[in-house]
């Protein structure tokens, strides 16, 4: 049975991971989106933990978490939940580079380890360059080196105290994988009229499913080898109606995205693409009620170390990636904070879901009967597609 912390860590999760996905497709209007809400949740609820006064209330209202305890302890079972899920890769990693010389308090330290699962190493932020490098080639190791030069050398300097780093990465098999020789080129109308050239695999098979009045969408669930990770994607039924199914997302828990959905023959038409996306969260979390932690001299992260100095978030940077082809999907993501010193009708036995227009994707994973999600994405026009 699933702890009240963890619960509560899991249903914050999917509230930010919603706000945090209309912020980003507001600003990447008409681009392809994709991220992980886990990610940017798991290092912010670690930054969250030496934060004190009114920054620690700002953590809370915006990572949807009543205190750090619950942060904390909700954490500890998620990391350990993720990282033994079977017959798929699904590794999840955080880690704490500290300024050589600066005393972390212990029950900061402490909670980061015991609960985030998270190593906290010394390294001298004025050698930026070395000191990229070294955090590079730990998220490089950890995303199967599909996430590189996440901290660039300028961003690090004699001043950075911290820099909190959480790396994900998965990759699965489809439970029904396409067939190759199904694939395709054909047309992805990226509005109206206009549309580019893409592999779309074809296959037939049963899978969860269900057409959505409320959204003017269809919803389909398509099981890896592991039938508890799943990619759910949502289509809507007009080729252009991907921002109205946006604003109708925004108050929906998408941890209940699949409820009520039935096993049924479907024809899916599903474009292969490759994405890659690098992105400054400053100006979403800033809009998200966490802008506090940016400001030198307003932020209070009082509990992070026995030094005086007082500390503020210079940056948090996401990178990630994924590739959908016939066999399954890869994806990976990590986040880094640099904290520095001052169409069909449901009666049918069988319907197409066609996805040949904008749409989104939402990879879960269920665990003690929740659900989480660990990537978010908008796919506008699948121009990386595989050739």
């Amino acid at each position: 049975m699933a702890s009240k912390e963890l619960c509560e860590v899991v249903s914050g999760n999917s509230r930010f991971a919603n706000k945090f996905y209309n912020f980003i497709a507001e600003e990447e209007k008409g681009k392809n989106v994709f991220f992980s809400p886990i990610s940017a949740h798991t290092v912010l609820a670690m930054a969250y933990q030496g934060a004190a006064g009114k920054t620690a209330e700002s953590f809370a209202s915006t990572l949807h978490v009543s205190d750090q305890d619950s942060a904390s302890t909700g954490y500890s079972d998620v990391m350990k939940s993720l990282n033994s899920v079977e017959d798929v890769m699904l590794h999840i990693a955080n880690k704490i580079y500290v300024m050589d010389g600066f005393p972390l308090k212990e029950k900061f330290h402490k909670r980061a380890k015991d609960h985030f699962l998270s190593e906290a190493e010394s390294v001298n932020f004025a050698q930026s360059a070395e000191s990229a490098k070294k955090i590079n080639g730990w998220v490089e190791d950890k995303t199967n080196s599909k996430i590189k030069d996440l901290i660039k050398p300028s961003v690090l300097d004699q001043l950075t105290r911290l820099v909190l780093v959480n790396a994900i990465y998965f990759k699965g098999n489809w439970a029904h994988p396409f067939r190759k020789e199904a694939t395709i080129k054909e047309k992805f109308y990226i509005s109206e009229t206009e549309s580019v050239d893409c592999d779309m695999m074809h296959i037939t098979k049963h899978f969860n499913y269900r057409d959505d009045e409320k959204l003017d969408a269809q919803v389909l669930e398509m099981k890896y080898s592991n039938k508890d990770v799943s990619m759910v994607f949502i289509l809507p039924h007009k080729r252009t109606g991907i921002e109205e199914l946006e604003k109708k997302l925004v108050d929906v828990d998408l941890s209940n995205i699949t409820d009520g959905m039935r096993s049924m023959e479907v024809e899916v038409s599903l474009p292969k693409f490759k994405i890659e996306t690098e992105m400054d969260l400053k100006s979403v979390l800033t809009k998200m009620g966490l802008g506090v932690i940016f400001e030198p001299g307003k932020a209070d992260f009082s509990e992070v170390s026995e030094s005086d100095e007082p500390l503020y978030v210079s940056k948090v940077i996401q990178k990630a990636f994924i590739e959908v082809n016939e066999e399954g999907a890869e994806a990976a993501a990590a986040t880094g904070v640099v904290i520095s010193a001052n169409r069909c009708a449901i009666i049918r036995l069988k319907c197409a879901f066609r996805a040949d227009h904008p749409f989104l994707l939402f990879l879960q994973c269920k665990f003690e009967n929740l659900r989480v999600t660990i990537f978010s994405g908008q796919i506008a026009a699948p121009t990386n597609a595989i050739s």
